[in-house]
């Protein structure tokens, strides 16, 4: 009567090992999940953080950098596969969606889990996009609103408005003035520290499931 019981919770318990290592996997995301081609739609709401109202109103925003002859979309993502920065992603995506003949790629990106955002380009936009400005909009245009309170329509908004203002041959803008306040005095972690304490949260937790769950089924055999 004991030994199939027994069985059963040794069953269960390694069941569980194995999807506190599954789960987290699955909920990461990759930049070949978004498929080899550049789809239809300019606004991928992965994070699912955006309503309806505000998809529509992004979706027209983007398409106005076609007047600047820029193919401007907008990802938003909960988690990256450890190890991998939005920027990195960004240019996986650039190199599998560009077209000879298109217009070349911008990518808004943001990653709910850090509260991070990333602009990233194809290289000819360079000269008329320079990567100080992309990262600049980034890391205090876009980020101010994400840290403010999960803005992430604002967040987009702004950061296409900076932009665009500089396709047209206008001046940059810059952060707005309370952007800059709220990003020079933070405690948000960078990337670096972000990836840095996941690492040790995940070294943490299989530390105590390796020794917890051989130890339980032992006990359980034992008796």
């Amino acid at each position: 009567m004991f030994l199939p019981n027994r069985r059963l919770i040794a069953g269960i318990l390694t069941w569980g090992l194995c999807m506190l290592l599954v789960i987290p996997a699955a909920a990461a995301i990759s930049p070949s999940q978004l498929g080899e081609k550049a789809p239809d739609a300019l606004v991928i709401d992965a994070a699912d953080v955006l309503s309806r109202s505000s998809k529509a109103e992004l979706e027209a925003r983007l398409q106005s950098f076609g007047e600047e002859r820029v193919d401007a979309r907008l990802i938003t993502l909960r988690r990256l596969d450890y190890g991998l920065s939005l920027e990195a992603f960004g240019n996986e995506l650039i190199s599998s969606w560009s077209n000879r003949g298109q217009a070349p790629l911008l990518l808004l990106m943001i990653e709910t889990k850090s509260k991070s955002a990333a602009l990233v380009g194809d290289p000819a936009l360079k000269e008329r996009l320079p990567q100080s400005l992309l990262t600049s909009t980034a890391r205090s245009t876009m980020a101010a609103p994400l840290r403010e309170g999960d803005r992430y329509r604002k967040s987009c908004i702004d950061g296409l408005n900076r932009l665009f203002t500089v396709l047209q041959g206008g001046e940059d803008p810059g952060p707005p003035k309370d952007s800059e306040r709220i990003t020079i005095p933070t405690n948000i972690p960078t990337q670096e520290q972000t990836e840095s304490s996941n690492a040790t949260t995940w070294v943490v937790v299989l530390l105590v499931a390796g020794t917890i769950i051989p130890m339980a089924t032992w006990w359980v055999f034992s008796r």
